[in-house]
């Protein structure tokens, strides 16, 4: 395993979800089709597929997003229209997590870790 390259997040409007992921990460996409998204997230790939495309149904995808203040990051989505799914929780020593839902029904992790250093 080398670790996380890709999150995809399936959309009805890829459109709208384009403008709204643009200011959620504060990042335009570097490859624009309406096929797919792609954003370059700190050398991630966050895409965005449009519903009824690809093969995978990503039912059960979870991804954390690291963050430097996560309840500034979380306040930020929920501003944006993302709605709670948990709130800013210690997991353990300085580990702070939290989810929200995009307005499409995506859950989007967000994760502070002091501890995690990419190699």
């Amino acid at each position: 395993m080398l670790g996380l390259r890709t999150t995809i997040y399936k959309v009805p409007d890829l459109s709208k979800a384009k403008e709204w992921y643009t200011r959620a990460f504060d990042v335009k996409p570097y490859f624009d089709e309406p096929f797919y998204v792609g954003f370059n997230v700190a050398g991630y790939e966050l895409g965005l597929l449009p519903e009824g495309t690809g093969n995978s149904t990503a039912d059960n995808v979870l991804s954390y997003w690291g963050v430097s203040d996560i309840q500034k990051s979380y306040d930020k989505l929920i501003s944006l229209g993302a709605s709670e799914h948990e709130k800013p929780t210690n997991v353990g020593g300085e580990i702070v997590t939290a989810t929200v839902r995009d307005p499409w029904g995506n859950v989007i992790g967000l994760i502070f870790n002091p501890e995690f250093k990419l190699p």
